[in-house]
């Protein structure tokens, strides 16, 4: 299986997902399903910085389109916010931000470790301040200023799954990546057992902002596993521009059903 057709099935995926997430009355079980999507698109990070020719413009593209998909979000949110339907979707972020703790990995510097650590501090800060002082989209300030400033707590799947890329980069075989995404589905699982009643508290909500089924994600592995190291047809631009369409499309359509 090639990492164009890894990308396709978690797009399909995807696209499952949000149908429920925007769409009103549908059921469950799309969700279910859309669990698969997320892990393959962090796998594909991996792939992607491991292969690409320009590490740094790799890195600059993603976060151009967190940044863009971020004010696609703000405008649609202020446009309908009598609606009281809002969206946060941008995995663009989480996805420059893995690619930028790979990036430390690769490199294996302190000083940068230091420099990324003390940025994430003042990012964080001015989060806070920012969200505080000058709220222009409601609930959505925190999660559009993450995208901003790059922080590691104000995007979306939160710092758990950028660290859960960063260890999927770690592994070398096929072994360690499935006991790898074996853990992290169960670390969720227990999460949930043990904290599902305090996940609406704020600490909680962004360290762990996902849904309680998110283990379901393992069902994502045996897909990765059939991985053959090819890339494929490649499709790169198709993947990026589907993203925010697609939402957009289906938001405008849930907004009028309700």
């Amino acid at each position: 299986m090639t990492s164009t057709l890894l990308k396709i099935i978690a797009l399909i995926a995807m696209f499952i997902d949000h149908t429920g997430q925007f769409i009103p009355n549908t059921p469950e079980f799309l969700r279910w399903i859309g669990r698969v999507s997320a892990p393959i698109f962090i796998y594909c990070v991996v792939l992607g910085y491991k292969y690409t020719s320009d590490k740094k413009k790799y890195l600059t593209r993603m976060y151009t389109f967190g940044v863009a998909m971020a004010f696609i979000n703000l405008g649609f949110n202020i446009a309908y916010s009598n609606t009281g339907v809002f969206f946060t979707n941008n995995f663009f972020s989480t996805l420059f931000l893995i690619g930028l703790i790979i990036y430390l990995l690769d490199k294996r510097e302190l000083k940068l470790f230091i420099y990324f650590f003390l940025f994430q501090m003042i990012s964080t800060f001015l989060c806070y301040l920012f969200s505080e002082v000058v709220v222009i989209s409601f609930r959505a300030d925190y999660l559009f200023y993450g995208a901003i400033f790059g922080n590691v707590f104000f995007v979306e799947g939160g710092i758990f799954f950028i660290i859960f890329g960063g260890l999927l980069y770690l592994a070398k075989n096929k072994t360690t990546l499935a006991l790898t995404f074996i853990f992290f589905s169960l670390f969720v699982y227990l999460v949930f057992v043990k904290w599902g009643s305090r996940m609406m508290e704020p600490i909680f909500a962004y360290l762990f902002p996902f849904a309680d089924f998110q283990w379901m994600m393992i069902s994502a592995l045996p897909l990765l596993l059939l991985y053959n190291g090819k890339k494929g047809a490649g499709l790169k631009y198709f993947f990026y521009f589907f993203y925010p369409i697609h939402i957009i499309i289906l938001y405008l359509i849930g907004i009028n059903l309700r």
